[in-house]
Order: C-alpha cells, then structure tokens, then sequence
C-alpha cells in the first residue's frame, strides 16, 4: 500500500530516497483508489523521531501496494520536548484534538522513555489513556508498541510489568502459537523479531487478561498478542519495525555512555544479532577504546559504516506479514466513506476476528478526500 505525502514532513523524502513508493498528495487524490488513514502516536524522545517515524512509515507502506496510505503523526503534550523536537511537532505533526475531529481507520502508539519505576507516576500516563480510550471507542484497531503494550496491561487489564534480571537486547527466533489467527496467516510459522527491553509482561499475565498470545520466544517472551475480541488491540512486545542498524545504533550509544562514564562497563553484544566478523571488529575497536581512556587520548569513532555492511535483517519480511494482515482486516471493516459508519463483513468471522468488536464503532471522521470529490 503505497504512503501518500500528505504533508512535507521529511521523513517521506528519505523514505523516497531509500526506494519506497511514496504518492505526492496532488496526485493521490486525483486517483480512485480506497485510502486507509492510520495515526502514529509518536512518544520516542527527539533523538528518535524521525526514525521512528521512517520506521513505522516504512513498514506500513511495504506491507501491500494497493491502497493508499494517509499518514497522521501526532504526540503528547506531556512529553518533554527540547526546541529542535518542539519545533519538529509543531511543523509537521496533527494535534490530538485534530485527530479526533477528522478520525482514523487504526493506530499505532510506539514506545517511549521512561523515568520512573510505576508507569503510572510518568506525565504521559493521564494523557495516553486518554488517547487508548478514544482509539477503543472509535478506530477498528489499535496497534501497541513495547512501552504502549505495557501502558495497557498495566491500566486496563491490572498486570504491571515485571523488572528482568538484565536488558532483554537482541533478536530472537519466536514461534507462532494460533496459526489460525488471522495476523499470522500465511507467516512463517518460526521467525525473528529485535527486543530491546528492560521490562517484560509474561505469558501467564497475558492469560490472566484474558488476551490471546499468537507468537511467542522460549527466550524473549511473548511478542505478538491480541484482545480478547481478537483485534481491537494488538500487542507487539518486540520491535519488528527496526532496521537492519537499529541495534548497532543502540551498541553505539552504549558505548559512548561508557566513555562519558555514564555506564561503568562496556556494553555486551546485542545477542544473536551480529555476526562473528563484526563481533571482532568491535571487540578490536573496544581495545582501542580502552586503551585510549588508559592513556587521556582521543576515543576512536566506532566503525558503524563497515559494521552496517555486514549485517543481516531476518526479521523484515514477517514483520511485514503480520502488517499486512493487520491492515487488510481494517480494510475490510472499515467504510470507503470515512463519513458513514464503520460495519463490519460477516465473513470475517470466519477469519477469527471478533466482529462484534467493530461492527459498532462510530466512525466520526469527515471525508478526508472532499477535495477530490469536489473535482
């Protein structure tokens, strides 16, 4: 399903550059071709907005290509901003209150930086649940990321998540528990997907919800569960959406923490993620390090650029899958006419996915493509 520029933002741009198929919005309304609006509640602090962005955009926008997809970014007030990430949201992102007024189909909510031990002691936790409550009572499905998946267990369902012994860092081979669901149809029945984690909601707290777990790790956990209706909320634990250096990214940034003395010992490997060559690499690097703070000398740079060739992304493919599948189920209980409201196919139920839990939603949004029906 192709992304639609509906907005400068830059991430499209770069999207463009990296090969996707990106629609320039005077000529997506032009075509008559059904359009999917999907919100992306963006909590990641500035640093990682745009790739975030890119991330999510990226992996939407590669799961089909027939419809159009409609991207809306929007974030919470709550969160701290610095003025280049101030001024990021105020450029290119959607109010929540402009969420509202013009509804969605779905929603993603991504993860976010935490400060405090209790969720509920953060300044976004008021906020969020206003936006998960919403979302509930009015979009088909709503997609939660690792910090959002959470939010919700900890909120709506009482399971607080649990503090593991060390980071949950790596990729990990997971295994599909309901191949009869229709998120997992026609997915690999074992693939990877990338965690990066200190925190972990367990099987049995899925259970107790009342939730379904459709993919699971025997090391990393649960990844992939839905609600009990089976698909007003999705639950990733994982992040399927990274790129292939988005772990290497993350190596990097632990490393410069040691050097600033920020961590008091240099990190491990991501597990299961870089092959042996990069791991010499990187451990040749790690002496250089080290033997520069010995000596007061200047930290060599780590060498990501000669890293990154050498990687390998085995996680992409199912994630898009799985996006796929997500998306084509709110295609089809989602209206054309986002004026109308939404009512779902009853031969969905023969997909497994509760009907019961769309067929009522009130679809308020305004029809976003009046501009050209006006033409």
């Amino acid at each position: 399903m192709p992304l639609v520029a509906n907005s400068d933002l830059p991430a499209f741009q770069r999207l463009e550059q990296d090969g996707e198929t990106i629609i320039p919005g005077e000529l997506a309304v032009h075509q008559d071709i059904r359009e999917l609006h999907i919100g992306l509640l963006n909590m990641m602090p500035d640093a990682a907005l745009a790739a975030t962005e890119r991330q999510f955009f990226r992996l939407v926008g590669e799961s089909n290509q027939i419809a159009q997809f409609y991207m809306h970014p929007f974030t919470l007030d709550a969160l701290p901003r610095g003025e280049a990430g101030r001024a990021h949201v105020e450029r290119y992102y959607e109010t929540f209150e402009q969420i509202k007024a013009a509804g969605l189909d779905a929603l993603i909510i991504t993860g976010a930086n935490v400060t405090q031990p209790d969720l509920a002691l953060e300044l976004f936790w008021k906020p969020l649940i206003e936006v998960i409550d919403w979302a509930h009572a009015n979009v088909a499905s709503t997609l939660c990321s690792c910090l959002a998946t959470h939010a919700v267990l900890q909120f709506r369902y009482g399971q607080p998540r649990r503090r593991l012994p060390a980071k949950r860092w790596g990729v990990y081979s997971h295994k599909v528990m309901e191949r009869e669901h229709p998120l997992v149809c026609g997915v690999n029945t074992r693939f990877d997907v990338p965690h990066s984690r200190f925190n972990q909601i367990d099987r049995s707290q899925f259970e107790a919800a009342g939730l379904h777990v459709l993919v699971e790790s025997a090391t990393a956990g649960v990844h992939l569960a839905v609600s009990e209706d089976q698909f007003r909320l999705v639950f990733f634990q994982g992040h399927p959406e990274y790129d292939m250096i988005s772990l290497l990214k993350e190596y990097k940034r632990e490393v410069n923490a040691f050097v600033r003395g920020q961590r008091p010992d240099y990190p491990p490997f991501p597990e299961n993620y870089l092959p042996l060559q990069c791991q010499a690499i990187l451990n040749e690097h790690r002496e250089r390090v080290e033997a520069a703070l010995a000596a007061g000398a200047a930290v060599p740079e780590l060498p990501e650029a000669l890293v990154s060739t050498l990687l390998d992304n085995t996680w992409h493919d199912s994630a898009e899958a799985v996006l796929n599948n997500w998306l084509g189920k709110v295609y089809q209980v989602t209206n054309s006419d986002v004026a109308l409201t939404a009512h779902a196919d009853p031969r969905m139920a023969n997909g497994g996915v509760g009907v019961a839990a769309v067929r009522d939603i009130g679809n308020k949004r305004i029809h976003r493509k009046g501009a050209k029906d006006a033409k």
